[in-house]
């Protein structure tokens, strides 16, 4: 049985696989450029985050009806539930799916449909944290919380994701000021292409909570002792990190070394259909490539409770961590 855990840095449009693709493809009349799965698949190598998010959004191009969305999101509760996933907090990018025509309220409502039954159908509690493009306008992003207001009940917070350099967390100083207005929690992507610089601008300009990789904070050892002193949550993506080529291979990937630096650490898998196996497998991969020990292992599920925002259910994020603590690595 794997060990009990939280996902916190999953995109949910990046759980989308071939098989599911051209079915939705095949109900909703679209035509992909590929042969069969098996091509689509060929097609997942990737030199850096641009030409992944190229395939990224092309993809999504099959999601159209709220159905869809639901299906998708069952799926990947699913598998997240057989990898040992006991809560999940899951981005979303309405940006683009408006932009194809698809209105904010059928991708929220189609998802909440598959989170709503999330805990009886597959044992997972569940968030919903609504993410804004950092290559699209901060006027762009403004206009996507307002089309959100209504559906507030179903979202806990707000993220930033999609390509990074030259796109600074400032530039969303206004649209993040709103979502602490109205009470959403706010985390942001930083440090993953971006420099450590932009880990430390998420911070105070924006007022995170949670940096959404941070990989390159190691490159500031101030930023790093702030990180460890506040104790920020960084949630990182090793399978994602090799696969974009932010680093060669895995087994030079720090997290070890940020494990060891009292980091509040935490492993997850971005976008799994894509990057190569969902998070039950990252924990294996790093556990092998890396050498991880027992304890280390058990910190990284613990972390990823302790980061996780549950502060509104005290009584079960306790439960998730005494499982955690009684589990049996060497079983």
């Amino acid at each position: 049985m794997p060990v009990p855990k939280a996902e916190l840095h999953l995109h949910i449009e990046g759980t989308l696989e071939p098989e599911l693709a051209f079915a939705l493809a095949a109900r909703n009349g679209v035509t992909l450029p590929y042969a069969d799965t098996e091509a689509l698949r060929q097609a997942y190598r990737f030199s850096d985050l641009q030409s992944f998010l190229d395939l990224y959004y092309a993809l999504m191009a099959v999601l159209r009806t709220a159905d869809d969305f639901t299906e998708l999101a069952d799926a990947y509760l699913a598998r997240a539930a057989e990898q040992g996933v006991r809560h999940a907090e899951i981005f979303f990018d309405p940006q683009a799916h408006t932009a194809r025509g698809v209105p904010i309220g059928v991708v929220v409502e189609g998802l909440a449909a598959a989170l709503d039954r999330a805990e009886e159908r597959h044992g997972i509690s569940t968030r919903l944290i609504m993410c804004f493009l950092r290559d699209e306008s901060a006027e762009s992003a403004m206009a996507t919380l307002e089309a959100a207001k209504p559906y507030l009940d179903r979202i806990t917070g707000v993220g930033l994701d999609s390509a990074e350099v030259g796109h600074p967390p400032a530039k969303f100083r206004e649209v993040y000021e709103e979502a602490a207005r109205l009470g959403l929690r706010r985390v942001a992507h930083a440090g993953e292409e971006g420099p450590a610089e932009y880990v430390r601008e998420a911070l105070d300009v924006l007022g995170v909570e949670r940096i959404d990789h941070g990989l390159r904070c190691l490159e500031d050892p101030s930023l790093v002792e702030r990180l460890v002193r506040e104790r920020v949550p960084l949630t990182l993506c090793p399978l994602s990190n090799v696969r974009l080529r932010a680093i060669d291979v895995l087994e030079e990937h720090p997290l070890r070394t940020m494990l060891e630096a009292g980091l509040l650490a935490t492993v997850n898998s971005d976008d799994p259909a894509y990057f190569g196996g969902y998070v039950g497998d990252t924990f294996d991969a790093v556990r092998d490539a890396l050498s991880l020990t027992p304890e280390q292992l058990r910190t990284l599920a613990r972390n990823s409770f302790l980061a996780s925002f549950l502060e509104d259910d005290e009584a079960r994020r306790e439960r998730y961590l005494a499982e955690v603590t009684a589990y049996d690595f060497g079983a």
